[in-house]
């Protein structure tokens, strides 16, 4: 029998603590990470280019530095935001690209719940389970709260969130403040909404079609996910970059408008608005 759960599955527990089968994909995933940053850190060298699976994270690295150049416009910023964007990336690609592995849904424990035998896979994309994609997103705007404190000061930073409702525009901007500030937890919800929502479906789809036809029918889909999986990253590290960007820089309205009404007040030859008189008389 497929039974599709929400949840994730527990597998056994050890000393009180449930073991799910998204809590053992992290765990091998994890140490597949340190395994290959530790293969590629001993074939780096500065001297010569780096080959191999080195190179070609090394490549990877660039081009993705190079992405957040294009958004940020500003390179030392980039290289700022550069490990906590690369980082996110790698991970949610991680964990989007499991559900691609051959026995998604096939291979586990059977276990008698209701009088029915039940199949518990071992294998679960982490995205497919929303303590995964929440502790993604809290990490994330965390990141985002805390470069923007410290690029901008604690001070002024908070400033963009709690308006006096005597400044102008008074109480508008103490209304937008607000708003700024709740949209701040909405972008959380969002980011880990989203991420469980596109990766759930795309598991369900690949268990039901693989139980239906376990042959041909997935193949198709197979492609599908591994497509929505680089996008899915992608986006969510998009994001990430466009909100740190914007949380790194000021926004001072009201010296703007005061450069603009210095313009417009500024005196052309003598005379508001006149036509400047230019003079080819060598200047002492």
């Amino acid at each position: 029998m497929l039974e599709i759960s929400i949840g994730p599955e527990v597998l056994t527990n050890i000393a009180g603590m449930p073991i799910t089968n998204t809590l053992l994909v992290t765990a091998v995933i994890f140490v597949l990470v340190v395994a290959i940053a530790i293969s590629v850190k001993r074939n780096v060298n500065v001297d010569k280019p780096a080959k191999g699976l080195a190179g070609i994270v090394e490549a990877g690295m660039e081009m993705f530095l190079d992405f957040i150049d294009s958004i940020t416009n500003d390179h030392y910023k980039s290289i700022r935001i550069f490990p906590i964007v690369a980082t996110i990336f790698f991970v949610v690609l991680c964990s989007n690209l499991v559900e691609l592995v051959p026995g998604l849904g096939s291979i586990g424990l059977w276990e008698t719940h209701g009088g029915e035998k039940v199949l518990i896979p071992f294998i679960r994309s982490m995205s497919a389970d929303l303590n995964f994609t929440f502790v993604v997103a809290i990490f994330a705007m965390t990141s985002v709260q805390v470069m923007g404190m410290r690029y901008l000061k604690i001070g002024p930073y908070l400033g963009k969130f709690f308006v006096a409702p005597w400044k102008k525009p008074y109480f508008i901007g103490s209304f937008v403040g607000i708003l700024e500030f709740m949209s701040e937890f909405s972008k959380t919800l969002s980011f880990g909404f989203r991420l469980f929502g596109n990766i759930f479906a795309g598991e369900v789809l690949l268990a039901v079609m693989g139980f239906l036809s376990p042959f041909l029918a997935p193949l198709p889909f197979l492609f599908l996910e591994l497509f929505v999986g680089f996008v899915q990253a992608l986006v969510f590290s998009t994001l990430t970059i466009v909100f740190l960007s914007m949380a790194t820089t000021a926004h001072d309205h009201e010296e703007e408008h005061a450069k603009r009404a210095d313009y417009s007040k500024a005196t052309f030859g003598g005379k508001p608005g006149g036509v400047v008189k230019m003079s080819h008389e060598p200047q002492s």
